[in-house]
């Protein structure tokens, strides 16, 4: 038998409509850099506090849609490249204004941007924290404005994104 293969639920088996990712807890290698990044650039809010060595962050008051710790990577470092991990961690701004401000804000803070990309279904703009950890900013288009095949699949693509005209879109 292989152990490296995973069995697979059969076409039958769906996860129930309407689940979402609730949050995500990103081991980081030095909690107060982090936050420098997470709170103080992106814009997350610190909703509770575990000493020095984990702090949960949210948008809204939720309890938390980013948790930072140092559990089991205090002085870290990222992993190198070719290593399996995180790819990246998916922010998704609720329109185009609040995306374009997420990205000056980034910008004004002088942090580097890996990409910006139109897929036709929303647009993203990548980034990496100070722990080397992926960071898409996006936001959706309108479903009713997605690409679409003659038979209705999704037409998803990638294009490079007008960074100019998305920053002239902060409110």
């Amino acid at each position: 038998m292989d152990t490296h293969s995973t069995p697979h639920p059969g076409p039958g088996a769906a996860i129930a409509p309407g689940t979402r990712i609730g949050h995500v807890h990103l081991k980081v290698a030095d909690l107060d850099r982090a936050l420098a990044f997470w709170r103080d650039i992106i814009g997350f809010r610190e909703t509770q506090r575990y000493g020095n060595e984990a702090v949960f962050l949210s948008a809204d008051g939720y309890h938390h849609h980013i948790a930072l710790n140092t559990w089991e990577s205090r002085g870290g470092r990222p992993p190198a490249p070719g290593t399996t991990g995180l790819y990246h961690v998916a922010i998704l701004l609720p329109d185009r204004a609040a995306l374009a401000a997420a990205v000056k804000r980034v910008l004004a803070a002088g942090w580097p941007l890996e990409g910006a990309s139109d897929h036709g279904v929303s647009e993203a703009v990548y980034l990496r924290d100070p722990d080397g950890n992926g960071v898409e900013l996006y936001r959706d288009r309108d479903p009713a404005e997605w690409p679409r095949h003659p038979d209705g699949s999704l037409a998803m693509y990638t294009r490079r994104l007008d960074l100019p005209a998305l920053l002239r879109a902060a409110a």
